[in-house]
């Protein structure tokens, strides 16, 4: 049987996350079909790998315009095509790891993988797989996904799918899956209404970065009435103590956890979910049916995360503890008549299943027909 090759890099939470959810669906959907994930540029590069990741993510999170100039430039000029002539080394490699696992269907989630193709595939006339590309991100669509080549461009929505066409990548070429988030969501209730009499409202703030911010966010939604908050640090214990002493000084008991496989049920309780616009996280907050409040914005890839919410109206941007509180309040006034709009919205936006649809495509490209998918006649 013909096996399946997914391509991440850790330069982002959301690459590693699609590649993770989608071979979880895959081995759901076709246990017998091998699919192995593959981070090529740290098996090739290891130590000056995670330096290059660290300083991106110095950049992104203490340097952000320095961080927009490089994404515009990579956006505009053949920087990566050029780069990539110096990366022979992971581009024969990675020849190398197709032909021995015998793969036919490459999946790509991050788009130097699909130079490192380009590069490794140049002198043949016909590559020995087919290529489907993932884009992690929504609207802001850095050019570098789609000058390389691929046969099918899988996104998250309608809009990102105009910003492909009008770049000139063919409609034929384009599906709008949606983004593999874990297939749980799929199976969380959805359906979400203002509280009752006797309870409150959930509030989920996710913190991913930001960190010194967030004892001042959390102070400043603990002063507002009839919530119950929740928040995820991550793996930042002393956060977590801070966190949890704003608590003990303002007499208010909130839930502050660390690192939790519990996520997706946290996220579909919830009825606002404050955080960044992460490709991921974006697409997790929809997946689970729930407003979001979106307190940073990457310049560059995640302005289009951003777009995409706002402009649907799913949900609102405020950047600071007092904008963000004030957002909140006004939410869910009046028995919560904005958050139901919102809510609404999210769920015309929500793409729980996108993993498991995905899935099935790879799957029938591949020759290894999921449990839901017929045998096609010849």
């Amino acid at each position: 049987m013909s096996s399946i090759l997914i391509l991440t890099a850790s330069f982002g939470e959301g690459h590693n996350a699609a590649a993770r959810n989608l071979r979880e669906a895959i081995a759901a959907r076709s246990p017998d079909t091998p699919v192995t994930i593959c981070d090529i540029y740290r098996d090739t590069y290891g130590w000056f790998n995670e330096l290059t990741k660290q300083t991106y993510l110095r950049l992104i999170n203490h340097a952000p315009q320095v961080w927009k100039l490089a994404f515009d430039l990579l956006d505009r000029t053949p920087l990566v095509e050029w780069q990539t002539k110096l990366h022979g080394i992971a581009a024969r490699k990675l020849a190398r790891i197709i032909e021995e696992s015998g793969a036919t269907t490459v999946v790509s989630t991050f788009p130097g993988c699909n130079h490192l193709l380009d590069h490794a595939y140049r002198h043949r006339l016909k590559r020995p797989f087919r290529l489907v590309t993932i884009i992690t991100d929504s609207i802001s669509i850095n050019s570098v996904w789609h000058r390389s080549c691929s046969e099918w461009f899988i996104v998250g929505n309608q809009p990102t799918a105009d910003v492909l066409v009008r770049a000139g990548v063919p409609e034929y070429k384009i599906r709008i899956d949606g983004f593999p988030v874990p297939r749980v969501f799929s199976e969380l209730h959805r359906s979400k209404t203002p509280p009752g009499r006797g309870e409150k409202w959930r509030i989920l703030y996710v913190v991913n970065s930001g960190h010194h911010l967030a004892p001042g966010i959390v102070r400043s939604i603990l002063g507002i009435e009839n919530i119950d908050l929740t928040v995820t640090v991550g793996r930042h214990p002393t956060l977590q103590q801070e966190l949890e002493k704003v608590s003990l000084d303002l007499n208010t008991p909130i839930s502050v956890l660390g690192w939790t496989p519990e996520m997706p049920r946290l996220m579909a309780e919830s009825h606002l979910i404050i955080s960044k616009a992460g490709g991921a996280t974006v697409q997790e907050t929809l997946a689970a049916g729930t407003p979001m409040i979106i307190t940073q914005v990457i310049p560059g890839q995640e302005e289009g995360n951003a777009t995409l919410v706002i402009e649907a109206g799913a949900g609102a941007f405020a950047d600071t503890p007092q904008t963000i509180a004030r957002t909140i309040r006004e939410a869910i006034a009046s028995n919560g008549a904005q958050w139901i709009n919102w809510r609404d919205q999210v769920l015309r936006l929500s793409r729980p299943d996108a993993a498991d649809r995905i899935a099935d495509f790879v799957l029938e490209l591949n020759g290894s027909p999921s449990r839901d998918l017929q045998p096609q006649a010849d």
